[in-house]
Formats: structure tokens, C-alpha cells, sequence
């Protein structure tokens, strides 16, 4: 036993392998866990629907800007220096999102918690490839995000059962133990490694810039209904919007390292990955935060029955994801990619015809399909845009394409929204109309539709055409889904090579491996 749990030449990959899984099973967990405590968090502190897209949106968005920056300075500073730096924010934000008395100090931790996921995530890919020889990678890709597919399953029920028995702050302490496995298990198995090519530089023009666009942009997604789209706040949050990543493009090519090496996308197969990342994210949060609202408060499943019933989902992409990065090595990426895709699109079809009598027997098929379709997409497209970049640039390569799929769900979850209250706006207006209800208390609706407890002090009419004026929007709103991942298909058969060339290994050179063989 003993023996076997010594580090050697043979075993130490699938220590680091398992060190890296510990995290990615911390932030994925998170995820999901979230989704299905929306509802207990809204009823908590009375927070508005604008309010919990903002915190699932400042953590992504959070994550998204600093992806690439994490992605660099783990290339800079060491890959898991930054990792542990990113595990030890994570943890502490989470506790202090467990005591939160209010929303803004939520969204505070929330935004903490998506910096630590920052450092985090592109160190985990990128310590994963240049551990891995290529003709492993698939096979250790498809392990990682199997492990990811477990935290997916299994985070709607535990978050479920907390938010129901004990409490939405529960599932944030969650998070401490894993965060200890996971730098015991770093710290004794992984080894650092760095981009020794050259000498690096901080691109912080680049990354305030991104930081800014993107933020001004999502912000004017969130508040454009309610503040009004031709309002003076919205024009100004658009014009910094365009002006931030106009500036962001600008400033890129100039700089001696760039935040997000624009060389990389001269690969048609790195620029796929990375518009599929995107879109598959799109597709995914914004499906699963509207869904987990629609299960709770217009079906009337508790927090764990809601749980429950997102398993078949999650359950597939924890069955199917690891096949699917070893059959990637075999058949290539692009079959894969394409057809997990159109299933993705045909399973968001299915959910355009939700009721708010809707029986499971409509979901779970829906359900079944988008989980075996997100499996067959993620591994293949974490293979394929990390096939296509040098070892040497796989930080700053996991970094861009971990900042698609943040930016994809930051995005999906804010277009939804602003889709969803202008289309339950509208219903709204016809639902109530000669019923004595005003334009103002119509507004104020709007912006309180998924609260469970709302209902409790309204009369029954206004609570029926509240309700039905969700499913409205939502069972439209799915069509936007469908047609992005729908596009995605599309251009994952466009852009990705039929099969990944694969690119020397320098760890593979005798000389490269006996560097290899001594401690970091």
C-alpha cells in the first residue's frame, strides 16, 4: 500500500490529475448547487429577479475577465502557485458568502468567489496538459470532465436537501472541506510548471479594458428592461460597453504580451473550440437558472424534488463525458461536437412547450437528451482547442477558451433575462388588462416573477396570470437557446478539423524527460 501510494514516473500524472479534479469538483458543484437555492435565497432576502441573475452573473462574469489573466500568471508565477491561490479564495469567499445578511454583500462574495474560480480554472487544464503526453490527453480531459459531470449531478440534490433541512447557507460551507482535499492533494502530488520560453509581462491595460466592456455590457443586458432600452443609463452602459472592447482590440495587437494571444484563433480548430464553448455555456446556465425557478415555484417541487429532477440531465454528461474524450483520441473531435450540439438544440425545443400544467413526463426526455448532448460536447472541445496550441502556451490556451464558456453563460443567463421580462412584460399587459392593476404594480410583477412566496399575498387572479406570463416568456424564450446551439453545430462542422493533428510534445524528447523525472 505503501508503494503505491509513493509518487514515481508512472503515478504521479494520476495524482495531479486527481488534485486538479478535487477543485474542478468544488466550482462546478457551486454551480449547479446555486441554481436549485435561487428560490430560498429570494425568499430570504428579498431579493428581486434582477437580483439573482446578478448573482449567478457577477460570479461568471467575474470568472470570465480574469480566466485569462489566471490562465498568464500561472504561465508567470508557477501553475500551481496560482492554483492554490485560487483554491484558498475560493474557500474564503464561500465562507463569507455563508453569513451573508444581505444582497449586496452576496454579490460581493459572489464576485470573490468567481476570482478564486479565475486562478483556478486554466491552471487545472493547462497543469493537466503539460502533465499528460497527447496521446493521453483525451483519456485524462475526459476524466476531468467527468469528475465535473459528478459535481453537476449530484449539486442540485445536496443543494436541494440543504436549502429545504438546514440552509441556502450550507451549501457555500460546503465547499471548506473540498477546498482542504484539494491543496493536500496539490501539495503532495503536483509539480510546478511554467512558461520558461520568455520573459513575461502583465498585460493590465488589456485586462481593465475586458474588464470594463464586458461589464458595461452584461449590466446593460441585466437592467434594460427595467431602466428602459433607449434610457440615458443604457446608452451610457453601451457606448463604455463598445468603447472598452473596441479599446480591448486596439490595444492587443500593440502589447509585447497580450492578454488573449489573438495568433491562437489563426487555428480554425482553437476558434471553433472556442465559439462552441461559448455557446454551449449559452445554452446551458440559461436553461438550467429559468428551469430551476419554473420547477420550484410554478410546478410546486420542493428544493430537493427539484433536485431530483435535474439527475437524468446530469447523469448523463457524468456517464457519457469520459467515453467521449476517449473516443475524441479515436474518431476526432468534430463528429462528436456536432452531433452533441443538435441534440442540445432539439432538447431546448422540446422545453418551448412547457404549461403550467407541464407533467415531468415533457422534461425528463428533454432533460435526458441536453445531458447526453453537453457530454458529448465538452471533452471533444477541451481536446480539440488544447491539441491546437503549443504545451508551452497551454495556460494562456485553457485560459481563452475556460473565458468563452464563462463569457457564454454570462451571456446566456443576461439575454434570457432581458428576452424573458420583456416577453412576460408584455403578457402581463394582456393578462391583466381591465383588471384595476396598474402599470406600476405590473412592473413590480415582473420584477418578483420566480418567488415562491410571492403568491401567498395576492389575489388568485393576479398570481394565475403571474404564472402564466413565466411559462410564457420562458417557453418562448427557450427558441433563443435552441437557434445558438442550434448555430453552434453548425459551425463546430465549419471550423473543427475532422481530426485534431497532433502536435510535438517537447516532454517526450529524452533529454525533456529526464528534466521531467526531477523535483519541481
Amino acid at each position: 500500500m505503501t508503494e503505491r501510494m509513493r509518487l514515481n514516473e508512472g503515478n504521479h500524472r494520476w495524482w495531479t490529475l486527481a488534485a486538479m479534479c478535487f477543485a474542478l469538483f468544488m466550482i462546478m458543484l457551486d454551480n449547479t448547487v446555486v441554481n436549485v437555492a435561487l428560490p430560498s435565497i429570494q425568499d430570504d432576502l428579498g431579493v428581486s429577479l434582477s437580483g439573482l441573475e446578478w448573482t449567478v452573473n457577477i460570479y461568471t462574469l467575474t470568472f470570465a475577465v480574469l480566466l485569462v489573466t489566471g490562465g498568464r500568471l500561472g504561465d508567470i508565477l508557477g501553475r500551481r502557485r496560482m492554483f492554490l491561490v485560487g483554491v484558498v479564495v475560493f474557500a474564503l469567499s464561500s465562507a463569507a458568502i455563508g453569513v451573508a445578511p444581505d444582497e449586496g454583500w452576496l454579490v460581493a462574495g459572489r464576485a470573490l468567489q468567481g476570482a478564486g474560480a479565475a486562478f483556478m480554472m486554466p491552471a487545472t487544464l493547462s497543469i493537466i496538459t503539460v502533465t499528460f503526453p497527447p496521446e493521453e490527453r483525451g483519456k485524462a480531459i475526459g476524466t476531468w470532465a467527468g469528475v465535473s459531470a459528478l459535481a453537476l449531478a449530484i449539486g442540485p440534490v445536496v443543494g436541494g436537501a440543504l436549502a429545504e433541512y438546514v440552509s441556502w447557507r450550507a451549501i457555500f460551507f460546503l465547499n471548506l472541506p473540498v477546498a482542504v482535499g484539494a491543496v493536500a492533494v496539490t501539495l503532495f502530488a503536483t509539480r510546478e510548471s511554467r512558461d520558461e520560453s520568455q520573459r513575461h509581462t502583465i498585460d493590465w491595460a488589456g485586462m481593465a479594458t475586458l474588464s470594463i466592456g464586458l461589464s458595461a455590457l452584461v449590466f446593460a443586458l441585466v437592467e434594460g428592461n427595467a431602466w428602459g432600452w433607449g434610457s440615458g443609463r443604457i446608452v451610457a452602459l453601451l457606448a463604455v460597453a463598445v468603447g472598452g472592447l473596441g479599446g480591448f482590440a486596439l490595444i492587443e495587437p500593440r502589447v509585447r504580451e497580450p492578454m488573449v494571444d489573438f495568433s491562437l484563433f489563426r487555428s480554425r480548430t482553437f476558434l471553433g473550440a472556442n465559439f462552441v464553448a461559448f455557446i454551449v455555456s449559452f445554452a446551458m446556465f440559461a436553461m438550467f437558472f429559468f428551469t430551476a425557478l419554473y420547477l420550484q415555484n410554478i410546478l410546486g417541487y420542493s428544493a430537493v424534488e427539484a433536485g431530483v429532477r435535474f439527475l437524468p440531465s446530469t447523469l448523463m454528461i457524468v456517464l457519457i463525458a469520459p467515453l467521449s474524450g476517449r473516443l475524441a483520441d479515436r474518431v476526432g473531435p468534430r463528429p462528436l461536437m456536432v452531433s452533441g450540439l443538435a441534440l442540445t438544440a432539439f432538447a431546448l425545443l422540446l422545453q418551448t412547450r412547457i404549461s403550467v400544467d407541464t407533467g415531468y413526463g415533457l422534461l425528463l426526455p428533454a432533460f435526458i437528451l441536453m445531458g447526453i448532448g453537453m457530454a458529448l460536447v465538452m471533452s471533444p472541445m477541451s481536446t480539440a482547442a488544447m491539441n491546437s496550441v503549443a504545451p508551452e502556451k497551454a495556460g494562456v490556451g485553457s485560459g481563452i477558451l475556460s473565458m468563452s464558456r464563462m463569457v457564454g453563460a454570462t451571456f446566456g443567463v443576461a439575454a434570457l433575462g432581458a428576452l424573458f421580462q420583456h416577453l412576460a412584460r408584455g403578457e402581463l399587459a394582456t393578462e391583466l388588462s381591465g383588471t384595476g392593476v396598474s402599470a406600476a404594480q405590473r412592473e413590480q410583477l415582473v420584477h418578483s416573477l420566480g418567488a415562491g412566496s410571492e403568491g401567498e399575498s395576492l389575489p388568485p387572479q393576479v398570481v394565475a396570470a403571474s404564472h402564466d406570463a413565466f411559462v410564457h416568456a420562458l417557453s418562448n424564450g427557450m427558441w433563443l437557446s435552441a437557434s445558438v446551439a442550434a448555430l453552434g453545430a453548425v459551425l463546430a462542422f465549419w471550423l473543427i478539423a475532422p481530426k485534431t493533428a497532433k502536435r510535438p510534445d517537447p516532454a517526450r524528447r529524452p533529454d525533456a524527460a529526464a528534466e521531467a523525472a526531477s523535483p519541481a
